[in-house]
């Protein structure tokens, strides 16, 4: 198998805050846009970031088209997690869970969007 990109789809009551988060705070842009959906790329990971109105007629399957949000952490790996920190903290981030450092070396903190999506950033030390 050959895979030539990545996504991550989630769903959310409100498209537009959590597109609207992620292009101000982590620098990924909008690709494409229609009632209901946002894909947005970032420039230095490949990956996209969907996003999927809650209840959408098109999202398959039903069963498993409830909020994105239970459980769920979107992790970016950075190069310098405490400029992050105090960049997102400055910017009027909501900060869920300030910097921590786990034993097996990952050093991270939490962050939300108004949709309730937990943003993870990490720094392997």
């Amino acid at each position: 198998m050959r895979i030539t990109g990545t996504a991550v789809s989630l769903n959310v009551a409100d498209t537009a805050a959590s597109a609207e988060f992620v292009t101000t705070h982590f620098g990924f842009t909008e690709q494409m846009a229609a009632e209901g959906f946002v894909s947005l790329v970032h420039p230095d990971s490949g990956m996209n970031l969907i996003y999927l109105r809650t209840g959408l007629s098109t999202f398959k399957p039903e069963r498993a088209a409830g909020a994105a949000g239970d459980g769920l952490l979107v992790v970016f790996v950075v190069s310098d997690i405490d400029t992050e920190y105090d960049r997102l903290c400055a910017a009027g981030a909501p900060i869920e869970t300030p910097i921590e450092t786990e034993e097996w070396g990952e050093r991270y903190f939490q962050t939300t969007d108004a949709n309730g999506i937990v943003y993870q950033l990490v720094q392997w030390v």
